[in-house]
């Protein structure tokens, strides 16, 4: 056997070591970006592949029962590990697990690399082919994502581009593209307040970046001939990782009448909003517009989002 190949295992191996922890420390938190989070997650993929490279399966099994034996293997050690990650105040995400066996798969389909002599059977050829896809779907996604992002980022002033047709990635809450009370756009946002407590939508996707500008423009069409008492709330990243207290946000009420309602606020209020701090306004993170305990539910719809 060649030096190159004896080394590979162990060199696998210690990379797969340098990176395993990074399972549980250090990488994107809650407060993080989509894209960030999206490439980070690509590391499943890498990690797993050393540790087959490293571990070499194939040594002790061979056709389908090398498959079912390293994916059952795999399954556990990656359910495990989601449970570690939540207690290590991670999220659990059960995609890991796929990406967890793409990574494994990979190795197990391309090895031993083909060789003009040596014919690979069908079977073994189209397990490396689908595999391949998966990772071509696993990085397509990752681009996408990025794609996403830069949009966002070169979207200003606008915080929300309502051209969208999924509100997914962008808000959480009960909201919907509406083509009603639209304002400078094809369309608007339906948004749905419940009675809970608080009922509203959040922002978590828009522009970092608000240095530069003055002011912030938001306009909601209530369908109401009762007027609509509304908190929008504003945070920084360095508000995400602390304890999310009251007094280190940006907190405003905004009364809505019957129709059209337009407000403007300055950015130099938002910025001196955080008690003992200054809001870092090239990072701000998330935009909240909620409800506080409603006697009926109420609709309302978003019609325009910018900067000045």
């Amino acid at each position: 056997m060649p030096t190159t190949s004896r080394q590979l295992p162990l060199l696998a191996g210690a990379a797969s070591l340098l990176i395993a922890p990074f399972l549980f420390v250090g990488g994107p938190d809650w407060a993080s970006g989509p894209l960030l989070k999206s490439a980070w997650n690509l590391g499943h993929i890498l990690l797993f592949a050393l540790l087959t490279l490293a571990v070499r399966p194939w040594r002790w099994f061979s056709g389908w029962c090398l498959w079912l034996v390293v994916t059952a293997v795999l399954l556990a050690v990656g359910i495990g590990i989601e449970l570690i990650q939540n207690d290590y105040n991670r999220e659990m995400d059960g995609r890991d697990l796929l990406r967890n066996l793409i990574g494994s798969w990979l190795v197990i389909a391309w090895h031993p690399l083909p060789m003009p002599e040596r014919r690979t059977s069908f079977g073994k050829g189209l397990m490396a082919a689908t595999v391949t896809l998966l990772l071509f779907f696993e990085l397509g996604a990752t681009g996408m994502v990025a794609a996403r992002q830069w949009q966002v980022h070169h979207q200003l002033p606008l915080l929300y581009d309502f051209s969208h047709q999924d509100t997914d990635g962008f808000w959480t809450g009960r909201l919907a593209v509406s083509a009603d009370h639209s304002l400078n756009h094809r369309q608007s946002l339906k948004i749905e307040l419940g009675t809970d407590t608080y009922s509203g939508v959040s922002l978590n996707n828009l522009p970092a970046d608000w240095r530069g500008f003055e002011r912030l423009t938001i306009t909601l069409f209530n369908p109401s001939a009762d007027s609509l008492a509304l908190t929008l709330r504003i945070n920084d990243v360095a508000h995400d990782r602390t304890d999310h207290a009251y007094n280190d946000r940006y907190n405003t009420r905004l009364t809505l009448g019957p129709g059209l309602n337009t407000f403007t606020r300055k950015l130099a209020d938002i910025e001196s909003a955080p008690e003992g701090r200054s809001m870092d306004m090239s990072q701000v993170r998330r935009m909240g517009l909620f409800a506080v305990r409603l006697p009926a539910p109420r609709t309302v719809y978003l019609s325009d989002l910018r900067l000045d």
